[in-house]
């Protein structure tokens, strides 16, 4: 036997004992015999590195190190859930259903909620080409190097064809305290949740650590399955199981919502003894010729949705409120906790909005109040046990000044604000502001070092940021500051001085002017020297800025210290132009309103959407008589269905790029 099919016949060995182990749970060999067959395969591929496959099960122990994740975009949406949270939404979802198909009884599949990541796999040629989470729903992470470590996972099926399938990376509850306990003993901090554990694991960079957490997989949609003729989604799940998938077995098939909502009962007693995390069920017309007749919104398909628990419950001690302050100013009370789980994490501190909400609670310092997570995500003090104070508690009194530079609050709609220009809290938020994703996106500065810096007197303003390149060798002395993280902050602070114009309005934190309001302002000024003359009229004739947004743009512009700044940042060498395209080209589309619905093969929705603006259109998420067209791709629902009742110009993927190509 030659070297290469012995390679393959290992490969096809070790591939099914995995399945067997690890899917099925009816192992039929030793670990000694697998363990044996693995070296056997090491050794060849280190000998004979020609025959050594991305997808070899010795990749599943890990290894590989990445910079960075490649993006990928979804050939089709990765839709998330509706989410109904009691018994009369999950009616209400069975009414429509019933009422769009004209029917008195439809069959739901019933299935867990398993809180993970969201997951991808596609597969060509019998092989997996690759993994991907799913991001914006449109583009997300290739991540495949994580995934080759989940042992479950297929790298090879018994299908040629082309296959997508959808699951729902977890950690199950025992590795999780497995993982917390030696973490425990080396004095690392503890892993919050499984949910989150096992987001974290499958975005580390180095395989070896993703495969050191053990995570696994559940797979619950066949993406393809129509496309091969498959009617009904329980049948299209059987197949995928037989595929080498592991699917999850709790799940079952409920004629009608009555049997839905037993379901749901009978889990919401079970949830705890799982071996993982859910946070509710996901209820899915089982026939999935019904899907196109109903359709699917922007973000969510019709034909599901995820009934969620109730968030757990628990009680513990509002020892303190304490106070933050926001970049505009903002003063929020918080509630400090004495530390007390919910829903798998703990939690100590929670937001308390404003002075109105802790006074209609009569919330006090020392009460025993009701904590819970909204939705299982945000903490939430609910309100205080009345009957368990001792009269050592103390009622609550909104400050006066700022608890930061100690200066008189001002209230603006009922909301405590610092308007203290001076305010170093209010810098250091600014700051914090400038440099997120969304605005300037300097890499490595986050709040922590934006902290640092500002308490050590690198930074205390925004200019200060571009001067950091003179303190090089003076940062390399901070604790925590090492070349490498220094060299490649300098690097992006070095980077975003060519930010075009939009990015550095929406980072200088002008009051009421977000991202889509930045964009507009310095596509039509193109110029931060046109803006800054700009009169109220001018900014009030872009669409969809008023009066009160002019106003708060024209007072930032007025004050002496933001015009230095800008003036600063000129000198300093910053970008105060707008690159994107100057303005909307002449086409087909120019002043026109139009919608997308469906999946685009060739374009994410984000990037059909900067098209169209381009050429001139303004894109909306709602069919109504005032739209000129809807541009629909693959699964697209109700907004063609409308367009077609209304007599709106609807075109395919193919007749919208022809558009486009008449257009150049």
């Amino acid at each position: 036997m030659n070297l290469k099919t012995r390679v393959d016949e290992l490969t096809r060995l070790l591939n099914r004992y995995n399945y067997e182990y690890h899917v099925l749970d009816e192992p039929t060999v030793s670990d000694q015999e697998y363990d044996r067959l693995m070296r056997e395969l090491e050794e060849i591929e280190k000998a004979h590195p020609e025959y050594k496959s991305p997808i070899s099960p010795t990749q599943r122990v890990g290894g590989l190190v990445l910079e960075s994740f490649k993006k990928v975009t979804h050939a089709r949406m990765m839709l998330s859930l509706a989410n109904a949270f009691d018994k009369r939404e999950v009616l209400a979802f069975d009414r429509r259903v019933r009422d769009s198909l004209s029917l008195d009884k439809v069959a739901y599949m019933a299935e867990m909620k398993i809180d993970g990541l969201a997951m991808s796999l596609v597969y060509d040629n019998g092989q997996l080409q690759y993994g991907a989470t799913r991001g914006d729903g449109n583009v997300g992470e290739d991540v495949t190097s994580n995934i080759l470590t989940i042992r479950s996972i297929p790298t090879r099926i018994e299908d040629k064809r082309e296959i997508e399938v959808r699951g729902e990376v977890y950690m199950s509850k025992a590795t999780l305290e497995k993982l917390n306990a030696a973490r425990l003993a080396t004095g690392e901090p503890l892993l919050a949740n499984a949910r989150n554990a096992a987001a974290g694991s499958i975005r580390q960079l180095d395989s070896k650590i993703a495969a050191s957490r053990q995570l696994d997989a559940y797979w619950y949609y066949y993406v393809n399955a129509r496309q091969y003729g498959f009617k009904l989604h329980s049948e299209s799940l059987l197949f995928l199981e037989k595929l080498g998938f592991k699917t999850n077995p709790e799940r079952r098939i409920c004629q009608g919502i009555e049997e839905v909502w037993q379901y749901i009962e009978e889990y919401a007693k079970k949830r705890h003894d799982l071996p993982y995390d859910i946070d509710g069920i996901v209820i899915k017309v089982d026939d999935m010729r019904f899907y196109d007749q109903l359709g699917y919104t922007a973000k969510t398909p019709r034909w599901a949705i995820a009934y969620k628990f109730p968030p757990e419950q628990v009680i513990t001690k509002l020892e303190a409120i304490i106070f933050t302050i926001g970049r505009t100013g903002k003063i929020t009370p918080n509630a400090v906790l004495t530390p007390t789980k919910v829903a798998g994490s703990t939690i100590s501190r929670a937001t308390l909005h404003n002075k109105d909400y802790i006074l209609q609670r009569d919330l006090r310092v020392g009460d025993m109040v009701y904590l819970r997570k909204a939705g299982d995500v945000i903490p939430e003090v609910i309100g205080p046990l009345k009957e368990r104070r001792n009269g050592t508690e103390q009622p609550f009194k909104m400050i006066d000044t700022c608890p930061f530079c100690h200066q008189w609050l001002s209230k603006i709609d009922a909301i405590d604000y610092c308007l203290n220009s001076k305010c170093e809290a209010r810098h250091i938020e600014g700051l914090i502001h400038f440099a997120k994703k969304e605005a300037m996106d300097i890499e490595g500065l986050g709040d922590r070092n934006i902290e640092t810096l500002f308490n050590l007197n690198f930074v205390r303003s925004i200019a200060d940021l571009y001067t950091l390149f003179e303190s090089r060798e003076q940062l390399l002395e901070v604790d925590g500051f090492s070349h490498k993280s220094v060299d490649g902050l300098l690097d992006a602070i070095s980077s975003s001085k060519n930010n075009s114009l939009e990015r550095l309005l929406f980072g200088l934190g002008i009051k009421d002017v977000g991202e889509k309001t930045a964009k507009a302002l310095a596509r039509h000024f193109e110029t931060m020297d046109n803006l800054i003359k700009a009169s109220s009229d001018d900014l009030t004739m872009i669409e969809d800025i008023g009066p009160i947004v002019a106003h708060s743009i024209i007072n930032y512009f007025k004050q002496k210290e933001n015009k230095q700044l800008i003036e600063n940042l000129k000198q300093l060498g910053l970008n105060m132009n707008y690159r994107g395209a100057k303005q909307a080209k002449q086409s087909v589309f120019t002043g026109k309103i139009v919608v997308l619905t469906g999946t685009l093969s060739n374009y994410s929705r984000t990037l059909a959407t900067s098209m169209l603006e381009e050429l001139g259109a303004k894109v909306t998420g709602a069919v109504s008589p005032k739209t000129d067209y809807v541009i629909y791709g693959a699964e697209a629902g109700s907004k063609l269905t409308k367009a077609e009742q209304l007599g709106i110009k609807t075109l395919n993927e193919d007749e919208f790029e022809k558009l486009i190509q008449l257009d150049k």
